[in-house]
Parts: structure tokens; sequence; C-alpha cells
């Protein structure tokens, strides 16, 4: 099943565009992954699926309802980029009248409360007034106004934009948590280091359209990169190198290869070998979320695409 599915999804601002033809597919309990640079779309996406902007065209169906399903509404946690809470309450009764919004029991409030202040790290800091709170306190208690309802689907827009390291990496371990519970986490982000992390699914956006998609393993699998330092260098080893790259670059003793497959790693060395060669280190790096990134922003090529040797032969080293 699928938690979030998108057809066509458009949103214009008049003749300004905030995305277009969006589709999506986030399986159920999994953590999705939607990066793009600033203005590129992200929220205007998320405020369409969470109810704050109606969509220009297309369709949406959120948990297997469409959009504005009143009961799928209240299975829906959200935690906005740019938030501001009433900041003359304390923690406690902030989430409070979050949990009476969602429709909770008066007698399950106090327990949930109490479960979400712990699972956000405020255990300790309920009675404070909101105006006290620190930034990253106030990011926290964001999270848990999102979570008090014991939501099924969760929208984050950049939850760890004003925690510091350790907040970031408490944060990290909440998301992989609520995957373990079942939940499906959606999170909108521009830091990559986190997106790669916790992520299973990710998706790429860039001036309102989707320029990547799919499964973080399979996009960053196409290719892996290999330094190599060889003693023993002949014109005629690099050669035989460089046959099994798409790309090579040389530096004294030191190779970087691109192979299209990291199954032909082992390759490289037994060709060192064989032509007397003396490796001193073979190092396989995979590309990152950020090679990918910036790969597709720039437009150079969908990930996934077969790097071909350029016409002539096999490629030599640079």
């Amino acid at each position: 099943m699928n938690a979030v599915v998108t057809r066509g999804l458009t949103k214009l601002y008049g003749n300004r565009l905030g995305c277009r033809d969006i589709d999506l597919e986030v399986p159920a309990g999994c953590v999705f992954g939607f990066l793009g640079p600033n203005g590129a779309g992200k929220s205007t996406l998320v405020k369409v699926l969470v109810g704050l902007l109606h969509p220009t065209a297309g369709e949406a169906r959120l948990l297997g309802r469409p959009l504005g399903d009143i009961p799928v509404r209240r299975r829906i946690g959200y935690l906005p980029e740019n938030f501001r809470y009433q900041d003359w309450l304390t923690g406690a009764e902030l989430l409070h009248f979050h949990a009476a919004l969602c429709g909770l029991p008066a007698g399950e409030r106090r327990r949930r409360i109490g479960e979400t202040l712990e699972l956000v790290g405020l255990t300790g800091r309920e009675h404070h007034r909101v105006r006290t709170y620190s930034k990253g306190m106030q990011q926290r208690l964001g999270v848990a106004c999102a979570l008090i309802g014991d939501p099924d689907l969760v929208f984050l827009d950049e939850p760890t934009s004003a925690l510091d390291p350790l907040g970031r990496r408490e944060m990290r371990e909440l998301i992989v948590r609520l995957r373990e519970r079942g939940k499906t986490v959606f999170l909108n982000s521009h830091l990559l280091g986190e997106v790669e992390a916790v992520c299973d699914t990710v998706a790429i956006i860039n001036k309102g359209e989707i320029v990547a998609r799919g499964r973080l393993d399979d996009l960053l699998a196409p290719t892996v990169q290999v330094e190599m330092d060889i003693e023993g260098l002949t014109p005629g080893l690099e050669e035989a190198l460089a046959a099994q790259a798409t790309e090579c670059h040389r530096n004294g003793s030191r190779l970087t290869l691109t192979l299209a497959r990291r199954a032909d790693v082992p390759r490289l060395a037994e060709t060192v070998v064989a032509a007397g060669g003396r490796l001193h280190s073979l190092i396989p790096r995979q590309r990152s979320l950020e090679d990918l990134f910036v790969q597709v922003i720039r437009g150079e090529g969908r990930p996934g695409d077969p790097h071909t040797a350029p016409p002539g032969g096999p490629p030599t080293c640079s």
C-alpha cells in the first residue's frame, strides 16, 4: 500500500509556478526524502497535500483517500517549515491544545503528552513557557505537536534546521523509531546528509518539476569511483585499467576510475597483479546523495543513464 499517491498534481500562483505534473508514490511505512534547492516547490507540494493549498490541477490520495478527507486528516501530522506557537502557553498546555484539536479523549491526552515529550526530549521542560524555549527546543516542540495525535503519516518540513549536531542525531533516531513503528515519514529537507542517513526513497524537485525519484540505493548504485595507488604503473597497465572504466584520471602513481558496477572492482586488482604492478591501496567510493543532487540540478543527465565510452575507443586517463 502507498501512503501518498499523486498524479499530475499542479499548483500555480497566478502565472507563477509552484509545482507541475507531480507524480509520486510513497510506500507506507517508509521514510521518504523530498529534496530540492530553495524555491524549487518542496513546501508548496507539502502544503497542497496537507490541505493548506488547493491544487490547480491533478489529484492525490493520502492513506488511500482523496485530498480533504476528514477522517484521514486525523491520521496526519504536520510540522511546517516556519511555525510560531502561542508563546504565553507552557509546552504541556500547547500539547494539550493540539491533542484536543486531534480529537483525543480527555483521559488519553495526559498519557500522549507524556509519551510525546519523552519522544522529542523535552521531559522536564513541559511547564516552562514557550517563550523561554531556545530555538532548538521550539523545533522539538513543533515535532511534538505533529506527533501528539499518533499519526500514521507525518510531514516534517525541515525538522532539523534549528538543531545542533546532537539534536540532529536525536531527530534522525526519532525518525527511524517512527518508521519502526510502521509510520510513514515525508521528510522535506535540503540537508542531504540527514536525508541520506534515514531515507528509503527520495525524489528531487527543481523549478517545480520532479527530476529524479526512486529508492536511494538504486539511485546511488549505478556507478562507483575507485582510487588506486599503484607502484610500477606502466602505460600498458594504465591503458588496461582505463579500458574497464567509464572515466579515468591520473595523478602520478594514483588513478581515479569510475566503474559502471561495484562488482567490477576486484578485476582492477587482478589486472594490476597480472601486469606485475604493486597495489598499495584500492578505495572504492560510492556516489553520494550530494553528487546525485548536483548532477540532476545542473541538468547533467538523469540518474541511471548508461555511461558510454567516447567515440573512437575506450577512455584514456586524463
